[in-house]
């Protein structure tokens, strides 16, 4: 009988650990501990198309002021960083939401950062909003 009860007891503390360590998974999920994601443009997209979704992202609640000449992500002035910069700025201002990444085929999903330099590419909604301080005299 004793033995039936131990074994019992160790399937039990078992199932109880297995349940701790989902709890403790779903936490760091919950809490923004997943991969981050960004979407940039594809390498393979003509300019014309590129510069078509670029124009749209920028419309469409994009920020687009770093990649204008006087913004940190100017440079390198070409077509497929400034897209880059634009797609991932409205994937994130979306809340990374399915569809948001697509922009007729030019853009895709990366798992790797694709900031450099000064240019720092948000990762998550609440960083895609620059905040702008003001001094007052």
């Amino acid at each position: 009988m004793a033995a039936a009860a131990a074994a019992g007891a160790g399937a039990l503390f078992k199932v109880a650990a297995l349940l701790f360590l989902l709890c403790i998974a779903t936490a760091f999920s919950a809490a923004g501990m997943a991969v981050a994601t960004w979407c940039v443009a594809r390498s393979d997209a003509s300019d014309q198309a590129l510069q078509t979704a670029l124009d749209y992202a920028c419309g469409a609640g994009a920020d687009c002021a770093p990649i204008q000449s006087s913004g940190l992500c100017y440079l390198p002035n070409t077509l497929q960083a400034h897209a880059s910069y634009a797609f991932n700025s409205y994937y994130q201002r979306k809340g990374n939401a399915p569809g948001s990444c697509s922009f007729a085929g030019t853009a895709a999903i990366a798992r790797t950062d694709p900031s450099y330099g000064s240019c720092v590419y948000p990762s998550s909604p609440s960083s895609s909003h620059v905040k702008e301080i003001v001094e007052i005299d």
